[in-house]
């Protein structure tokens, strides 16, 4: 239907015309007006801008391309003419090789386009009376002054129909579209406008022209400077009021003004701060619980017994520990691990588990409630039957549709990019490459995990012999910390060179995968883009926290990599506290990375164009030269802030049991993050093509999919990442007879039975250290709890480490089941739709049946009526004689 209605509205396709048929723009100079908006004349909005460099003034090409590209243009601009769009050149203030096209939409044109593209506009205001929450007097304290950024009028909203047009709420043609939804209409011409055939191949759109260089930008116009009213007294300045209430830094503490920022920007950018703002309130009541856990761990630090057992000269101190390397690692005293074992009481804590549980509650609440949440957006918004009904096909795809099929629906021909074989060959060909980045990305880890076995030899070498004598120092840098943090830098530096390359990869086989409208193009880029993202960060936290320390064997016996590198010990109180350290060094370094890249970037390119254009002229810049200066968006968009956000997401909720204080972080984060994207949108970049957008799209999914696997790995951190289980068991079981020797329940002595001895005299000549020992035992360094030397079973695992297993296992089902269980609940309870929201769905549907249909019914009640009185007497003046 969209391509039969693009035929009528868009001329046939066909060669560039001769150059006398060809139409071009008007010519204007500049007004002196810096802050106008309108054509020359004064009464045609600008609704968007095409720039380009003179062809005749152009030095680097050669001449028959500098004509070939002038031809191409002139031929497009002729087409944008042709289809009904007014255009207006103007050479640039500054720069007279740059001429900018200004772009008018009329009244015609965007009725026509409207009704192709079936948007929604306003029929009447909405009558629904809506009841004020006992909350408003709350919210009203962090809300933007009504006296500067007044509410949005509701209206009962339709597709738009020219048949239609007196129906429709219209008091001013002028205003009847609003500045972002002429611009979206404008750029659904520019981009199915075509400028040329070449070899049977249709070349059309304004992406092509840009990617060629025959234009060099393409925007729609900011309404007024960011940093001080318009000079026209007719404009808004939305843009000002943009940034001073919601931009700048001192309304960190307030609530984001949607409505007007979907106003300004569109559907896809409100959805975003939308989604964005709203995960920020729900982790203000993560990070308050999370920091009561973190300060409940603070205050029983001083209660741990095993801390205190470890930092004891007379218990820890009397305990040496077996070397942790072949040869070259000597014995060491359990003492060094004192100050480790001292955080790792603050995290290791029940605080920790009560706080896992919460969490995986806390996710699917969040997660429910925004799609409430979502659907008041979608319908005050009128993206409810957006996807059905508005979407259009992309000109990629509408470029490549040259095989005819039959569809089994309307048993009509119609035309599509491949067939059902090609399809399938593109489909194996982009899910093999997807596997192939991502088994890259584990072969990179392997690489970080084989240096981290190699380092540690080094460093368990040298490191002993230069702190020697210096306590203060050897207590906080052992080999295990500076292997642990170098390895997570060079992890950090890996996922980032990484991500520059894959995202290249990524959007390369989602165009050649040529999905067939927008929002699938991004739902495929997304999804390849987070498995990417999700191995790339995520695999070096899975590895410390399920793999790390679990399969090395003991002394006599040791674990190989490779048949050459010895697997890697944990300390002796598990591995959470360097998975804590691997998580606060990648989100750390992750948002310092992201906030360089992100703002202060465009923040320095835009300060070097501005200084270098004061260098050349003092001379008044209109407004469209003014947003040329600024930076483009980029053709992903909002893409980057989602993955950024929705990775943080999955550290605040995957490994939330190592880090009760990551939920805070992130919150932190956030409101900036809300602050610094608001500023750099309306004081760095051009203004974006407003866009139409439903929902989240493919994040949604992903982000429940997340809070599924969170669940399971903080139940598995907690049972075989921390100490909790193997205390409990010891407290409850082997502290007491018949396995212990106490009288109650304590927790004295643990250090003591859960380290396995080994004896020194067992050690196999190609493990055994170099420095001589005159003991005959030493300690195993992870709780591997085996049966000593000279038993019958000696070094095989005891009767303690199967409860352990046991009681781990067990813990794992309950938990989880649980917290499924209470998800299941939460997820039934709540509906994704609020009654309220269904009432003035249900109202809006009625209100464009009567309205849009009633006054048809009319005309054909009315016509019908005539037809029937006509019969009626017919029929009177037949019968009536013969009832006579």
């Amino acid at each position: 239907l969209v391509l039969e209605l693009n035929q009528v509205i868009i001329p046939t396709y066909g060669t560039v015309p001769d150059q006398q048929n060809l139409h071009t723009p008007e010519w204007a100079d500049f007004d002196g007006k810096p802050d106008s908006l309108f054509f020359s004349d004064g009464q045609r909005r600008i609704d968007f801008v095409l720039v380009y460099e003179d062809e005749s003034k152009k030095m680097a090409r050669k001449r028959s391309d500098r004509k070939k590209q002038k031809r191409k243009r002139q031929a497009y601009e002729s087409k944008l003419i042709t289809n009904g769009l007014q255009l207006e050149a103007t050479r640039s203030v500054l720069d007279e090789k740059l001429v900018f096209v200004k772009v008018h939409a009329p009244w015609e044109v965007l009725c026509t386009y409207a009704e192709v593209m079936h948007i929604k506009l306003p029929l009447q205001p909405n009558d629904l009376k809506t009841r004020d929450s006992t909350f408003n007097w709350f919210s009203r304290l962090f809300s933007v002054d009504e006296n500067i950024i007044k509410p949005e009028q509701e209206f009962f909203t339709a597709p738009f129909q020219k048949e239609h047009l007196s129906n429709f709420y219209i008091q001013d043609k002028d205003t009847f579209f609003n500045p972002a939804t002429r611009s979206r209409i404008v750029h659904f011409i520019l981009s199915r406008v075509e400028y040329t055939t070449k070899n049977n191949v249709k070349k059309f759109g304004i992406n092509k022209l840009l990617d060629a260089g025959i234009y060099k930008a393409a925007f729609p116009l900011h309404d007024s400077s960011f940093r001080h009213l318009s000079t026209d007294p007719d404009c808004p300045s939305e843009r000002y009021l943009l940034y001073r209430e919601w931009a700048h830094p001192k309304n960190i503490f307030k609530l984001q003004p949607l409505d007007f920022i979907r106003k300004y920007y569109g559907e896809k950018i409100g959805i975003y701060f939308a989604w964005l703002g709203f995960y920020t309130n729900m982790l203000i009541v993560a990070a308050v619980v999370g920091v009561g856990c973190f300060l409940y761990g603070c205050l029983r630090k001083d209660d741990c017994t095993w801390s205190q057992e470890v930092c004891d000269p007379n218990i820890g101190g009397n305990i040496i520990m077996c070397p942790q390397c072949d040869k070259v690692c000597t014995y060491w005293n359990l003492t060094i691990t004192c100050e480790s074992s001292k955080k790792l009481c603050i995290f290791d804590s029940f605080g920790t588990l009560v706080f896992a549980v919460f969490m995986g509650i806390w996710v699917t609440l969040f997660l429910e409630f925004w799609k409430r949440r979502q659907a008041e957006l979608e319908y005050e918004w009128d993206t409810v039957e957006y996807l059905e009904q508005e979407e259009q096909v992309r000109p990629e795809y509408e470029a490549r549709c040259t095989h005819v099929v039959m569809n089994e629906i309307t048993q009509q021909e119609e035309h599509v990019p491949y067939t059902a074989c090609g399809k399938c060959i593109r489909m194996t060909f982009c899910t093999s490459a997807v596997f192939f980045w991502i088994l890259l990305i584990i072969a990179s880890v392997i690489g970080i995990i084989v240096y981290r076995l190699s380092v540690f030899l080094v460093f368990s070498s040298t490191l002993s012999q230069h702190v020697n004598g210096t306590e203060a120092i050897r207590k906080y840098l052992t080999p295990q910390t500076a292997t642990s943090v170098t390895a997570s830098l060079i992890s950090f530096i890996v996922i980032m060179v990484l991500n520059v390359i894959y995202e290249k990869v990524a959007i390369l086989i989602t165009d050649f995968e040529l999905p067939r409208t927008q929002t699938e193009y991004e739902n495929s880029l997304t999804t390849k883009m987070f498995l990417f993202q999700f191995v790339n960060y995520y695999s070096s936290c899975f590895y410390i926290a399920f793999f790390k320390g679990k399969f090395v064997g003991y002394p006599g016996n040791p674990v190989y990599w490779l048949g050459k590198y010895r697997n890697e010990e944990c300390d002796p109180g598990g591995c959470l506290l360097e998975l804590t350290t691997q998580l606060a060094i990648i989100v750390g370094g992750k948002a310092i990375w992201n906030n360089i890249q992100e703002v202060l970037l465009p923040w320095v390119k835009n300060l070097i164009g501005r200084y270098c254009a004061a260098a050349r002229s003092e001379k008044v810049v209109p407004r469209w030269e003014q947003d040329y200066h600024l930076q483009p968006i980029g053709k992903l968009g909002l893409f980057y802030e989602y993955l950024e956000m929705v990775i943080q997401f999955g550290f605040v909720t995957l490994f939330v049991a190592s880090f009760p204080l990551a939920p805070l972080l992130a919150l932190i984060n956030n409101m900036l993050e809300i602050r610094l994207d608001a500023w750099k949108l309306t004081t760095q970049f051009r203004r974006m093509v407003p866009q139409k957008a439903q929902d989240i799209g493919a994040w949604q999914p992903i982000m429940q999919g997340i809070a599924i696997l969170a669940v399971i790995t903080n139940a598995m951190i907690i049972a075989f990442t921390s100490d909790m289980i193997p205390r409990l068991v010891y407290y409850w079981s082997f502290s007491v007879p018949p396995y212990g020797s106490h009288s109650s329940h304590t927790m004295k002595g643990y250090i003591n039975s859960t380290l396995s001895i080994f004896n020194t005299s067992d050690f196999k000549s190609a493990s055994k250290p170099f420095s001589p020992w005159n003991q005959t035992t030493c300690r195993q360094v992870y709780r591997d709890l085996r049966y000593p030397p000279g038993h019958q079973h000696q070094y095989e695992h005891n009767i303690y480490y199967w409860h352990v297993i046991a009681a781990k296992l067990a813990f794992i089902i309950v938990m989880e089941h649980v917290i499924y269980f209470v998800k299941f609940i939460i997820s039934y309870v709540i509906p994704d739709v609020s009654q309220k929201t269904k009432s003035k769905v249900k109202r809006e549907k009625y209100l464009t049946q009567k309205l849009l249909h009633e006054n048809d019914l009319k005309v054909v009640k009315k016509t019908m009526g005539k037809i029937a009185n006509k019969i009626i007497k017919g029929v009177d003046s037949t019968f009536f004689p013969k009832a006579e």
